[in-house]
């Protein structure tokens, strides 16, 4: 990410402990190489950052004819009971809540998609886009993401030029929601921040762009449409992080094979 400022789509600073051995193959890295591979990534994420800000600007405020809910409480991190959706429009939860809990739900499971590896794919991530923007936004979210896109920013991350993992690989990228709240919201409004967790990379022997781990915190502007809660202006920025711990860093197999056998969820504010 970049130096604190506010972005749109991308993934925060990681730092990641290697004892010993690189572990997706290759010789120990030195610092000074991790610290310029780290800068070559965050340049590359930050050029799809610009893109998706350029598609955004907003300078409309959320309404705030509900105070905002920024001062924590007994309950502030405590489930809401409330049952989670049961339908899905391109494996994409809908049908929201048409309250703050069903904006928040909304914001962290379209953090999942927006975070996913389908994102690099042109014609699921044009699904995903009409199934999480409100429409008179969807055309501009394309526009700017098939620019940002590129074979060169595709290469960039360690898939081939046309979006695709290399014959070998697995590609990761996955966004965990770690919690959400409302900032503003009016009875069809709604802005909510939801605070992240990120793995990008490519996991395999010999990958130049191991899997990494990031915090970030995303801000969706919500609209009630159709139906549905659907995004109007996404922006992010890095953290909160905490310090990083000593856990030995995954081989190249451990972390392929549980990106194919763990799942994801449902989340429900």
């Amino acid at each position: 990410m970049s130096t604190g400022d506010e972005h749109d789509y991308g993934t925060g600073e990681t730092r990641t402990r290697l004892p010993g051995a690189d572990p997706y193959g290759g010789a120990r890295r030195t610092a000074r190489s991790s610290s310029r591979s780290l800068v070559t990534v965050v340049g590359v994420v930050v050029l799809l950052i610009a893109a998706i800000a350029f598609a955004n600007r907003d300078d409309d405020t959320p309404s705030s004819n509900k105070p905002p809910t920024n001062t924590p409480t007994t309950s502030t991190t405590a489930p809401t009971g409330e049952t989670p959706v049961t339908t899905k429009s391109t494996g994409i939860p809908t049908g929201f809540a048409h309250n703050a809990q069903g904006a928040q739900s909304a914001a962290a499971n379209y953090a999942v998609a927006l975070g996913s590896a389908e994102m690099f794919d042109k014609a699921k991530r044009d699904e995903i886009l009409r199934a999480v923007i409100t429409p008179s936004r969807v055309q501009s979210f394309e526009a700017s993401l098939d620019q940002a896109y590129t074979p060169d920013f595709n290469k960039s991350v360690g898939l081939s030029a046309d979006g695709t993992t290399p014959k070998g690989y697995t590609f990761v990228s996955r966004t965990s929601p770690i919690g959400t709240r409302i900032t503003g919201s009016s009875s069809d409004t709604a802005s909510v921040e939801v605070w992240c967790s990120g793995l990008l990379g490519l996991a395999g022997e010999n990958s130049t762009t191991p899997v990494t781990n990031s915090w970030f915190t995303i801000t969706m502007k919500l609209e009630w449409t159709a139906g549905d809660w659907k995004i109007v202006t996404h922006t992010q920025k890095e953290g909160p992080a905490p310090v990083p711990g000593d856990d030995r860093a995954a081989s190249a197999d451990e972390m392929s094979k549980a990106v194919e056998e763990y799942g994801g969820f449902t989340y429900a504010r």
